[in-house]
């Protein structure tokens, strides 16, 4: 959980504002990070089920959240006679109410969406074939952070070209990254799974994502 939130902050606070270009390709810095969260979410959906990967999600939404209003706080503060970096702090960390409600919402239907994904394709496999489950729970869920996302908080401030460009190549680079990394996933979920002593389905879970039950 700590390993998961502290990604997702990184990649909301420090590599979401800004816009790339490598080789003519045109993507949200903070693109090759934040998809790490969604493999935290496969890794706790295929050992711990979809009840506590939820409860983890809501941990996440939480800490988005007072990330938020902390920095809005810090930035209202006046700044001292002779500081002179308050310009500075406000191009890195100011959020508009409109990013920040892009990003909770996309965030949260993303995340719960790759883990109902992942949870109902355990069942329907038997638990076999991972590396499909873990493609399409992150098909699913990136495709609806990324169309959440970007149109809520960027439509009518960036044009409808770089606004599509960089949903497009984000979304498509974070299913790329999530493939790759496939082999990594199968080693931390043999590991947990023979440290644990787990390997949960969620026959009759309640699917409900307003709830920290588990």
């Amino acid at each position: 959980m700590a390993a998961f939130v502290t990604v997702l902050l990184c990649a909301n606070l420090i590599g979401a504002s800004k816009v790339a270009t490598i080789w003519g390709f045109t993507f949200g810095a903070g693109v090759l990070f934040f998809p790490i969260s969604y493999i935290f979410g496969d890794v706790l959906t295929e050992v711990y089920g979809y009840a506590r990967a939820r409860k983890v999600v809501w941990a996440g939404f939480g800490a988005l959240g007072f990330a938020s209003l902390m920095s809005y706080c810090v930035l209202a503060f006046p700044p001292a006679k002779g500081w002179p970096h308050q310009l500075a702090f406000e191009t890195v960390f100011s959020s508009t109410p409109r990013i920040v409600l892009a990003s909770l919402i996309a965030y949260f239907c993303g995340e719960l969406s790759n883990s109902y994904v992942m949870a109902k394709m355990k069942i329907l496999t038997g638990g076999r074939l991972l590396w499909a489950r873990t493609i399409a729970s992150t098909i699913v869920g990136e495709g609806i952070d990324s169309v959440i996302f970007y149109p809520v908080a960027f439509y009518g401030t960036w044009s409808n070209e770089l606004l599509l460009e960089v949903l497009v190549g984000n979304y498509l680079v974070k299913v790329a990254w999530e493939a790759v990394n496939t082999p990594l996933t199968y080693r931390v979920v043999n590991f947990l799974k023979r440290a644990e002593g787990e390997d949960y389905f969620d026959r009759g879970t309640n699917f409900t994502p307003f709830s920290v039950a588990t």
